[in-house]
Order: structure tokens, then C-alpha cells, then sequence
């Protein structure tokens, strides 16, 4: 059953990647692998440059366990990708982001799925709440 592309208005938050070189593979695009990097860089550059996430004193941080992603048409270097994503559920201790990547300025996604996050203690790894600065920011770019 073929997947409908997101568009850019899909999303609330964008974030520029540059493809790099050795994202190719032999085949001439980037391989599968880079798109769920882009997921990560573009979840966690909206938390950590909102200030809700410190990689290395947050006492709550997320753990992925679960990432999806259909990919729809071709990226390669040296194209640029604009990552988008929002929130489609938040929880108690859990969020499922929507991530779209768009290929230099088109509108519909090239790649699109999610990424779910589950906060826990740092030191226990324990589920621990979404902090209410976090869920604050996380309302602001819910669908």
C-alpha cells in the first residue's frame, strides 16, 4: 500500500542538515542507516537548543524504542535536507515525534516515520515523568 508524502505543513520545527559525502553508498544515494541519524539530530537539536536538554547533567533523558521510517524518493550528496518534526503523542514519561526530511526545497517528504522517545532516570534508567519545561516545549509543536 503506497505511503502518502507529508508536506512541510505538516511540521512544526525544522532543522538544515548537510548531506555529506560519505553518507552515499554504492548505489548512489544515501543509505538508509543516515535517515534515522537525521531523526535523532533533528529531535534532539529542538531540545537541546530550546534548553530543556543538557546531554550531560539532565537528570531525565530519553532512550529511543521504536523508530520507523518510509522513504519515498532519493537523497544524495550533495543536496541539503531539511528535517521537520512534531509531535503526534505525548504521555506521562513517553513522546512519539513525526519527522519528515525534504530534499533541498521541495515541499513533500523524500522520507517520513517516527521516533519515539521514553524518559527515564539518568541513573536509575528507571521511567521517570517528562519534566514540565520539556512537555511545555513539546505542547508547542504537537499536531
Amino acid at each position: 500500500m503506497p505511503v502518502e508524502a507529508k508536506q512541510r505543513s505538516d511540521f512544526q520545527h525544522f532543522h538544515t542538515i548537510t548531506t555529506r559525502w560519505m553518507d552515499n553508498d554504492a548505489y548512489g544515494h544515501v543509505n538508509n542507516v543516515v535517515y534515522y541519524s537525521w531523526f535523532d539530530t533533528v529531535v534532539n537539536q529542538f531540545l537541546i537548543v530550546n534548553g530543556v536538554l543538557d546531554i550531560e547533567t539532565s537528570s531525565v533523558i530519553g532512550l529511543v524504542i521504536e523508530t520507523q521510517c518510509n522513504y519515498l524518493a532519493s537523497v544524495a550528496f550533495p543536496d541539503v535536507v531539511i528535517a521537520g518534526v512534531s509531535v503526534s503523542k505525548l504521555g506521562n514519561s513517553s513522546v512519539r515525534y513525526e519527522v519528515g526530511i525534504f530534499k533541498n526545497e521541495e515541499t513533500s517528504a523524500s522520507a517520513q516515520g517516527h521516533f519515539v522517545h521514553v524518559y527515564v532516570d539518568r541513573e536509575s534508567r528507571r521511567p521517570a515523568s517528562i519534566p514540565d519545561n520539556m512537555r511545555a516545549l513539546l505542547k508547542t509543536i504537537q499536531s
